[in-house]
């Protein structure tokens, strides 16, 4: 596996994910993005796996992608450009196709990509002094990677305009107020509040996490009647399960419950 990327498989079925180049501010090179796109394959095959957790090295969260190499090319034609920046997108982006949770511990500045990263992540915690920057216009390129999508996804059109629009950027801690990110803490708790999130997931019945999961995909389910059919249909799923007598078993034990995923 690439220096780039640092995997952390804990006792408790939760993955840490490190992006691992913080003299580059953990800039999304070649290298890491391929170390990525095999981690995320062997993760969703994973059966034991219960949360996953991305953070950065150092100082940062990620600076976003690496576009020296549009400098050094010269002259570029569109085609391989869409070829080369989708498949970079769908590869980073594919952190969405894990059926388990997923949590951004952002520990600093997160930038266009790389915010668009820890949007893509179910939950979000992130330093108070962290900053969150979508600079796209500012660069004189469209938003790239869904920042159009995750963006008002996690924190309603009119900040998403403003982010896009303006290229300003938003703390921490004013992300929290706009919901960008669901806590705010002093950046040396970051990871530790990610972390302590994970674990808590962790000990939760898998199935019916999963479940929950894909439930909420994509913003929820489009309607009122929608959700009582998806509920009716995967409720008795996790009712026919071995975890559901555990988890009555337990609550009228006053224990902790065992959850096994069966």
């Amino acid at each position: 596996m690439s220096e780039e990327l640092l995997v952390d498989r804990r006792a408790d079925g939760v993955v840490l994910l490190t992006l691992n180049d913080p003299a580059r501010r953990n800039a999304m090179s070649d290298a890491m993005t391929a170390a990525w796109r095999e981690v995320i394959a062997d993760l969703r095959d994973d059966a034991g796996l219960r949360c996953v957790v991305v953070t950065g090295a150092g100082t940062a969260f990620s600076s976003g992608g690496d576009l020296a190499w549009i400098a050094e090319r010269g002259e570029v034609e569109v085609a391989p450009l869409r070829d080369h920046m989708l498949g970079f997108y769908r590869t980073w982006l594919s952190i969405r196709s894990l059926e388990v949770p997923t949590v951004a511990a952002v520990n600093g500045a997160a930038v266009g990509a790389g915010l668009c990263l820890a949007l893509a992540c179910d939950l979000r915690y992130a330093a108070a002094d962290a900053k969150l920057v979508a600079p796209f216009t500012r660069l004189g390129i469209h938003p790239g990677m869904a920042a159009t999508y995750l963006l008002p996804e996690a924190g309603g059109l009119p900040l998403a305009r403003e982010m896009l629009f303006t290229g300003r950027v938003v703390t921490g801690a004013q992300a929290a107020s706009h919901g960008l990110v669901n806590r705010a803490v002093p950046r040396e708790e970051v990871l530790d509040e990610a972390l302590g999130v994970a674990a808590e997931i962790a000990e939760r019945a898998p199935v019916a996490t999963r479940l929950t999961k894909a439930a909420l995909a994509d913003g929820g389910q489009p309607s009122l009647e929608a959700a009582l059919r998806w509920e009716s249909l995967a409720q008795p799923v996790t009712m026919a399960s071995d975890d559901l007598a555990e988890g009555i078993a337990a609550q009228r034990e006053r224990r902790a419950p065992r959850f096994t995923g069966r």
